[in-house]
């Protein structure tokens, strides 16, 4: 969720100057939705200049945030948003089918980021990026061992109190704790949902973690803390900047997110929307949004380069997602939305 995500959280409107084209008439636009700093650094302009069109750039701080704009009538071609809510606003009828004849560029996609389960046939949804959610530690002063032995515990560990990030998501905090607990990430259950709201209250009189967003990645990149609860890609990010970093995932499972590109029902240039689309799977772009971005690419020949031997991200182990059967995706389900939004302003209240 990634994902979503490293998002920022000031939006911030891009608008590229408006230009005549050959035959004297204005360019087509692509309104397009996202989270902050997402683009590979040449993505727009590539595209601008293949389609002779303006791209402009909105940028969201959640998928929440998103939901809130598009329920107000607000209007873009294409949104980035997480699996979850790519679930819900296929349920509210809010996204439109996209035109496979366009996408032709679909053959690129590596096996684990097509027909998942929130869109088995990738009807609505093409991915973007995708990853886990895990700890990034400081190795010199976190065993490994420690890890292995806790799992997501180690943030209710009272040896680590006064030296932890939590991320600030009700979704990633709920998900540490039911897994932990040997829960599903995705269980309504309300008992289960209250066991783990007591024991993120434990851990918060335990370790008393600082309850942050994207300033993690900062922040741990100059060894500010010994744990973080962190997005994958913007671990990858911090493992390249600091050796003494590393990214573990626990053997209970986590979250493996998915973002990925749609088409709300209400887009005004369809046309340009499924190009948009098809053009961000290619080779350059998937290579381009990788090495700016730092996160993993849906493209099977980028990811295979990018994690081989003498890739960029070869030797980080924040790059290059697991399969494991006990990690799960984050689906959709009102109970669970309402619950653990209500619980998390509990949770931080009483760092």
């Amino acid at each position: 969720m990634k994902r979503v995500k490293g998002m920022i959280v000031i939006a911030v409107l891009l608008v590229v100057m408006t230009a005549l084209t050959g035959c004297g008439g204005k360019k087509q636009k692509l309104k397009l939705f996202l989270p902050g700093e997402y683009l590979g650094e040449n993505v727009i302009s590539d595209f601008e200049d293949e389609f002779d069109c303006e791209v402009i750039i909105e940028n969201f701080d959640s998928n929440e945030a998103m939901y809130t704009k598009l329920q107000a009538g607000d209007k873009y071609d294409v949104l980035i948003p997480s699996d979850y809510m790519i679930e819900r606003l296929m349920k509210e009828d809010m996204l439109q089918k996209l035109d496979k004849s366009k996408m032709t560029n679909e053959g690129e996609l590596a096996d684990q980021v097509k027909n998942l389960s929130f869109d088995p046939n990738n009807e609505y949804s093409m991915p973007y990026f995708w990853g886990t959610v895990g700890i990034v530690y400081n190795k010199t002063n976190v065993p490994l061992s420690d890890l292995e032995e806790l799992g997501f515990g180690i943030f209710a560990d009272a040896k680590y109190a006064g030296r932890v990030y939590m991320y600030d998501s009700a979704r990633d905090g709920f998900m540490i704790a039911l897994k932990q607990l040997g829960y599903s990430c995705n269980t309504d259950n309300e008992a289960e949902i209250e066991e783990a709201y007591n024991w993120l209250i434990n851990m918060n009189k335990t370790t008393k973690p600082v309850y942050v967003t994207d300033e993690v990645i900062d922040n741990m990149k100059n060894e500010r803390m010994d744990l973080a609860l962190v997005y994958s890609g913007d671990a990858a990010d911090i493992l390249s900047e600091n050796d003494n970093m590393g990214y573990f995932t626990p053997s209970c499972g986590t979250n493996l997110w998915f973002d990925s590109m749609v088409i709300p029902k209400n887009a005004e240039n369809v046309e340009l929307a499924n190009e948009f689309i098809n053009f961000m799977l290619n080779y350059d772009q998937c290579l381009d949004g990788t090495e700016t971005v730092g996160y993993t690419s849906p493209n099977k020949k980028v990811l295979a380069e990018m994690s081989s031997n003498g890739g960029a991200y070869a030797d980080n182990e924040a790059y290059l997602p697991r399969t494991y059967e006990k990690d799960e995706i984050f689906h959709d389900n009102e109970v669970i939305r309402k619950k653990l939004s209500e619980l998390w302003i509990k949770v931080v209240a009483t760092q």
